[in-house]
């Protein structure tokens, strides 16, 4: 026994409180979403961490039901210690967080927040004094033989289920694991290509920059060699309208040499 509680109606208001919370959190989920949305962690129709709630109610808070105000507090403070460690174990081991309260006001890093911590107290408070009594009533007409079964077939089956569990939930952290590294090459992959794209691209650059150098280059020898080679040529006035053309066209062509190796110099 546990604190004056059979051991084995322990189990069974475990198994019962696991299932009845898994009704209440899939039809609250399900009314939400407008579908089915099955809860738990667990493969079965069972939320253990109501049983586990209910049982430590029955344990340690009922003997507060003299004072249903001391009760209600407790109740709320509990159930909230609770529901927070049992969130962040799971999110720690399975890397899945399974409710999130960010969005509401007052809470603790999503685990728990003040309007759910509330309704916890209220839930408990349903549950010790109206549910309780009659499963209570209940279990206490199944003969010792019966609840020894029930506690051995129940617990075999939820056995099974949580080694299935762990067993998927090991296979999805591995894979997980196996996209992390993926996603870590392939960010390293690209950041080498990205290096090496800026490194040809750097090369690319300055060759154009030695070409266009070479042309500006051959330009200004072939106008020396124009100048030196027909500078004692002397125009009649006939063809003073050509030479102003020539001149015009010299000009132009000295200001757009001159304007190119300014650009080519500033790049």
């Amino acid at each position: 026994m546990i604190l004056s509680v059979p051991i084995t109606r322990l189990i069974l208001y475990f198994v019962i409180y696991s299932f009845l919370g898994w009704v209440l959190e899939t039809c609250f989920c399900s009314i939400k979403a407008r579908r089915l949305v099955p809860r738990g962690f667990l493969y079965g129709p069972v939320c253990p961490i109501y049983g586990v709630g209910v049982c430590m109610m029955i344990l340690f808070f009922r003997p507060l039901a003299f004072s249903p105000v001391l009760f209600y507090c407790t109740a709320v403070v509990g159930m909230s210690a609770w529901e927070c460690l049992v969130g962040w174990v799971l999110e720690t081991t399975t890397h899945v967080r399974y409710w999130d309260y960010s969005d509401k006001p007052l809470n603790f890093h999503g685990y728990i927040c003040l309007q759910i911590s509330l309704c916890w107290g209220a839930l408990s408070y349903v549950v010790i004094f109206w549910l309780h009594p009659l499963v209570e009533g209940q279990l206490g007409r199944l003969p010792d033989w019966l609840a020894y079964v029930l506690c051995g077939v129940l617990m075999t089956l939820m056995a099974v289920d949580a080694a299935f569990t762990i067993r998927q939930l090991a296979l999805v952290s591995r894979l997980l694991r196996s996209l992390e590294r993926a996603t870590d090459e392939l960010q390293l992959q690209l950041a080498l290509g990205k290096a090496e794209l800026a490194t040809r691209l750097d090369a690319a650059r300055e060759e154009r920059r030695e070409a266009y150098a070479q042309q500006i280059a051959r330009l200004e020898r072939y106008t020396r060699r124009f100048r030196r080679h027909y500078s004692h040529l002397r125009f009649t006035v006939a063809n003073s309208s050509i030479v102003e053309d020539v001149k015009a066209a010299g000009a132009r062509a000295l200001r757009e040499l001159q304007r190119r190796r300014g650009a080519g110099s500033k790049g």
